[in-house]
């Protein structure tokens, strides 16, 4: 009894009983694949704690550690293969007989992945793992509200320029083209635009902006409809101003608005930032400045900051 008594006693005295015992935090260990300029390696050689420590790769690809008398590369390796690296340096250089190396990723710099424009978080992560564009989209918590139609994937080519896919915004989601949801390896840019707005103004119901989701498939019938048609006396031709490509002058594009809406001419297509002006009867025509005030009010009005009646 006293011998278990005195157990006790010992096993409660004891430095550090009742408590864990400390140990050193364990590095992350991301999942492996090739080592890039500015990643997170930590190295472990069993035995020598003097080697034993997180290095950052440089800008060359390579990575120093102690009593090594030159670098090693790292950059377009997985970590095996720079522990065989490491190895057979100690060995060559008589630091270590048979060393055993192990090493991790700490921390991917390079692979990065940037999601801009139209969505509801835009971001720059880190590709590691299967990632894929619905991935870094959702990411992103998904496109804002005035996102355009389509999504702009801007990758890094082999020989350092860059090359753009246009991904249609319904057809990804649809999901029946796996095609359009590519696989993203790190260096990508993923931009949203955001849809362009057509202005119309002029004898229409509601005047205002109105947002081109699909801008391939805006015309002139479509925004009139939107408008809610033409008011009594409208003109029977109408006109779309449209800025001209690198200056800040216009172009106006006569419309045969009432062939177009007997069907005796095709419909006009639309483009971004149009303006759409439909003059009265009377051929009174305003001054593009004029027009351009106008639709400023309908964008307004559009928004709910103003009420605009006929």
């Amino acid at each position: 009894m006293k011998a278990l008594s005195a157990a006790l006693v010992l096993l409660v005295c004891w430095p550090g009983a009742g408590r864990a015992q400390s140990s050193e935090a364990v590095p992350v260990n991301l999942p492996a694949q090739k080592i890039g300029a500015d990643d997170l390696v930590a190295v472990s050689v069993y035995g020598s704690p003097e080697l034993t420590r997180s290095v950052r790769v440089s800008a060359e690809g390579q990575i120093r550690l102690p009593m090594l008398t030159r670098a090693l590369p790292a950059a377009g390796l997985v970590p095996r293969e720079i522990e065989s690296a490491i190895a057979e340096a100690l060995r060559a250089e008589k630091i270590l007989v048979d060393p055993v190396v192990t090493v991790t990723v700490a921390e991917y710099r390079s692979r990065p992945i940037s999601v801009s424009g139209a969505v509801k978080r835009p971001l720059t992560f880190q590709a590691f793992g299967n990632v894929t564009l619905l991935d870094a989209l959702t990411r992103a918590e998904g496109l804002a509200p005035e996102a355009g139609s389509e999504i702009l994937l801007t990758r890094s080519t082999a020989g350092g320029t860059a090359s753009t896919q246009r991904i249609p915004v319904k057809a990804l989601f649809a999901g029946d083209n796996p095609g359009l949801n590519p696989r993203l390896a790190g260096g990508e840019e993923i931009r949203v635009p955001v849809a362009h707005d057509v202005y119309v103004a002029g004898s229409v119901k509601s005047p205002g902006v109105f947002s081109l989701k699909d801008a391939s498939n805006t015309t002139v019938l479509k925004v009139l409809a939107l408008a809610g048609g033409l008011i009594p006396f409208a003109a029977n031709e109408a006109y779309v101003y449209r800025r001209r490509p690198g200056t800040d002058n216009k172009d106006e594009i006569p419309v045969a608005l009432s062939r177009i809406i007997a069907r005796k001419s095709p419909d006009v297509t639309l483009e971004g930032d149009d303006i759409f002006y439909v003059p009265d009867s009377k051929g009174r025509r305003l001054s593009i400045s004029a027009i351009e005030r106008i639709a400023g009010f309908g964008a307004a009005t559009a928004s709910g900051l103003l009420i605009w009646r006929h």
